[in-house]
Protein backbone atom coordinates (compact mmCIF):
# COMPACT_ATOMS: atom_id res chain seq x y z
CA UNK A 1 0.00 0.00 0.00
CA UNK A 2 2.81 2.38 0.83
CA UNK A 3 4.72 1.70 -2.47
CA UNK A 4 1.53 2.95 -4.27
CA UNK A 5 1.44 6.10 -2.48
CA UNK A 6 4.36 8.32 -4.27
CA UNK A 7 3.46 7.41 -7.49
CA UNK A 8 -0.43 8.52 -7.16
CA UNK A 9 0.61 11.39 -5.49
CA UNK A 10 3.48 11.78 -8.70
CA UNK A 11 0.42 11.08 -10.32
CA UNK A 12 -1.86 13.74 -8.88
CA UNK A 13 0.74 16.49 -9.33
CA UNK A 14 1.28 15.91 -12.82
CA UNK A 15 -2.28 16.48 -13.24
CA UNK A 16 -2.42 19.38 -11.57
CA UNK A 17 0.60 20.75 -13.81
CA UNK A 18 -1.38 19.73 -17.02
CA UNK A 19 -5.11 21.41 -15.63
CA UNK A 20 -2.94 24.61 -14.93
CA UNK A 21 -1.39 24.73 -18.43
CA UNK A 22 -4.56 23.84 -19.72
CA UNK A 23 -5.86 26.62 -18.24
CA UNK A 24 -3.66 29.39 -19.26
CA UNK A 25 -3.35 28.00 -22.87
CA UNK A 26 -7.12 28.54 -22.77
CA UNK A 27 -6.87 32.37 -21.66
CA UNK A 28 -3.96 32.39 -24.54
CA UNK A 29 -6.06 31.58 -27.24
CA UNK A 30 -8.91 34.22 -25.88
CA UNK A 31 -6.52 37.63 -25.30
CA UNK A 32 -3.06 36.19 -27.23
CA UNK A 33 -1.20 37.70 -24.57
CA UNK A 34 2.28 36.42 -24.53
CA UNK A 35 2.20 36.00 -20.71
CA UNK A 36 -0.51 33.21 -20.59
CA UNK A 37 1.22 31.94 -23.72
CA UNK A 38 4.23 31.24 -21.28
CA UNK A 39 3.17 29.86 -18.40
CA UNK A 40 0.88 27.60 -20.23
CA UNK A 41 4.26 26.15 -21.93
CA UNK A 42 5.90 26.39 -18.70
CA UNK A 43 3.06 24.05 -17.02
CA UNK A 44 3.39 21.81 -19.69
CA UNK A 45 7.34 21.76 -19.32
CA UNK A 46 6.71 21.38 -15.64
CA UNK A 47 4.24 18.14 -15.87
CA UNK A 48 7.00 16.37 -18.42
CA UNK A 49 9.73 16.95 -15.70
CA UNK A 50 7.09 15.07 -13.20
CA UNK A 51 6.39 12.44 -15.48
CA UNK A 52 10.24 12.06 -16.36
CA UNK A 53 11.08 12.06 -12.61
CA UNK A 54 8.30 9.35 -11.88
CA UNK A 55 9.39 7.45 -14.76
CA UNK A 56 12.92 6.67 -14.02
CA UNK A 57 12.31 7.43 -10.11
CA UNK A 58 14.43 9.96 -9.78
CA UNK A 59 12.95 10.61 -6.26
CA UNK A 60 16.01 12.47 -5.28
CA UNK A 61 17.70 15.90 -6.60
CA UNK A 62 21.41 13.86 -7.31
CA UNK A 63 19.20 13.21 -10.67
CA UNK A 64 20.35 16.25 -12.11
CA UNK A 65 19.31 16.19 -15.83
CA UNK A 66 15.49 15.20 -14.66
CA UNK A 67 15.03 18.26 -13.37
CA UNK A 68 16.73 20.73 -16.64
CA UNK A 69 13.05 20.68 -17.57
CA UNK A 70 12.31 22.52 -14.40
CA UNK A 71 14.47 24.93 -14.26
CA UNK A 72 13.39 25.46 -18.31
CA UNK A 73 9.52 26.02 -16.84
CA UNK A 74 10.63 28.44 -13.91
CA UNK A 75 13.04 30.84 -16.12
CA UNK A 76 10.38 30.73 -18.90
CA UNK A 77 7.67 32.27 -16.36
CA UNK A 78 10.68 34.49 -14.74
CA UNK A 79 11.05 35.71 -18.38
CA UNK A 80 7.18 35.78 -19.33
CA UNK A 81 7.09 38.20 -16.05
CA UNK A 82 10.05 40.24 -16.63
CA UNK A 83 8.54 40.73 -20.46
CA UNK A 84 5.25 42.00 -19.48
CA UNK A 85 6.55 44.27 -16.77
CA UNK A 86 8.73 45.75 -19.71
CA UNK A 87 6.09 45.38 -22.41
CA UNK A 88 3.39 47.65 -19.42
CA UNK A 89 5.95 50.62 -18.96
CA UNK A 90 6.62 51.34 -22.64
Amino acid sequence: MMDILPAYLAGAVTFGYLVAAVFFLRFWRKTRDRLFLAFGVAFGLLSANQMLATAIGAGDENVVFAYILRVLGFVLILAAIVDKSLSMRR
